[in-house]
């Protein structure tokens, strides 16, 4: 394992409740030091929380939820923010949207997943709907940790993550 800095991903969706947690949380079980994931969204609602489905897969799959919050972007654009390697959006709503000004200028792509949120029916659907997106995430986020580091280099990391976004 090299000695170099952790690369820190940032996942946007609109509310920050359901995707971009799901991802946030696999990055950082996968992640094995290489990388250092959080979520935010463009809007989150007042007082928003992760979507207890999603919260629930995650604890079903082994992988931690703690620390697990909606937040908004702003938060990222702070000058005492973490500075980002790399933004992938997941929804389509925030991949249309005017992304603050990131210091650094990280790479970006978008991943984009249906809002298992969307899905109406049984609890077992709905918790099933939830459950295909976190097996969608976690399929590109294993793709992208078994990457080997010259493609994790600033001038290539955009490529790639693009091209994982058609994997």
């Amino acid at each position: 394992m090299s000695d170099a800095p952790p690369l820190n991903v940032l996942f946007l969706c609109t509310h920050n409740s359901a995707r971009s947690i799901l991802a946030e949380a696999v990055l950082n079980d996968l992640g094995g030091g290489r990388f250092r994931a959080f979520s935010a969204g463009s809007s989150p609602r007042e007082n928003q929380q992760p979507n207890p489905l999603a919260l629930e897969v995650l604890e079903r799959a082994g992988i931690s939820t703690a620390g697990l919050r909606s937040k908004s972007w702003d938060e990222f654009g702070q000058a005492d923010a973490p500075h980002m390697d790399l933004v992938i959006t997941v929804c389509d709503n925030a991949a249309g949207e005017v992304c603050p000004y990131w210091p650094g200028h990280p790479a970006t792509a978008h991943w984009g997943y249906p809002d298992p949120s969307e899905v109406s029916g049984s609890d077992e659907q709905r918790l099933e709907a939830f459950r295909q997106t976190l097996h969608a995430i976690r399929r590109r986020l294993e793709l992208l940790v078994n990457l080997p580091a010259a493609s994790l280099e600033k001038m290539v990391l955009e490529s790639t993550a693009r091209s994982l976004s058609n994997s």
